[in-house]
């Protein structure tokens, strides 16, 4: 009995002594998969290594665990990302792949003069883009990529747009590069540009200067 019993024991002992070796082999491998390397491409150089040095704090966590919500928190602070993917490549290294943000417009606010992005975000000026068409008055980000959408949905084409402004009234007047100059209506934006867009090609361009189409159903045009 007390020989069964010893051999039991014995058995018992070993077995443990197994499964510890089997953990913490196991545990040594996962502690290879630590975050070592991030990747950062789609920008310049100096702002991939910007964002790069603004995920320091995930290194050397798991790759496995690691919170990709946080990671997603601080991608989505930088201004001049419109959308990005974030890869794992095991075992130790994050890919992170960007679209930069396109710069549609400039505008005024707080005496400082700022880039709207199709992101829906203002950026610094820091290099003033001659070629944006500057926005007068206070429209919120998401009214000018609305007229935008809408303008680019029309006949007609936002590259083409020289100014823009906005009316507390939420309504548009658009100036082309063409000195086109056109007052839109509160509604059926996009089907008053097609209409004027046929009218502007039926008549010559060379006298009109203005079409007001602030009145429904009616476009008063000047010279």
């Amino acid at each position: 009995m007390h020989q069964q019993k010893g051999k039991k024991i014995l058995f018992y002992f070993f077995l443990l002594i197994f499964l510890g070796s089997i953990t913490n082999i196991k545990f040594n491998n996962f502690d290879l998969h630590y975050i070592k390397k991030i990747n950062v491409s789609g920008l310049d150089k100096k702002n991939n290594e910007n964002i790069s040095s603004s995920l320091k704090n995930f290194y050397f966590q798991n790759i496995f665990f690691v919170n990709s919500h946080d990671i997603q928190k601080i991608i989505d602070s930088n201004n001049l990302i419109e959308n990005y993917k974030i890869t794992k490549k095991y075992p130790s290294t994050l890919d992170i792949k960007v679209n930069k943000t396109k710069f549609i417009a400039k505008i005024k606010k707080n005496e400082n003069i700022f880039i709207v992005g199709t992101n829906g975000k203002l950026l610094n000026n820091n290099s003033l883009n001659s070629d944006l068409p500057f926005i007068f008055g206070n429209p919120d980000v998401k009214e000018i990529l609305l007229l935008k959408k809408i303008i680019d949905q029309s006949k007609f084409s936002f590259d083409e747009v020289r100014k823009l402004y906005y009316f507390k009234s939420e309504r548009w007047d658009i100036e082309f590069n063409n000195k086109i100059f056109i007052k839109l209506p509160t509604k059926n934006v996009k089907e008053t540009l097609n209409t004027i867009f046929r009218l502007n090609k039926n008549i010559n361009t060379k006298k009109v200067k203005v079409y007001d189409a602030r009145v429904t159903n009616q476009i008063i045009i000047n010279d």
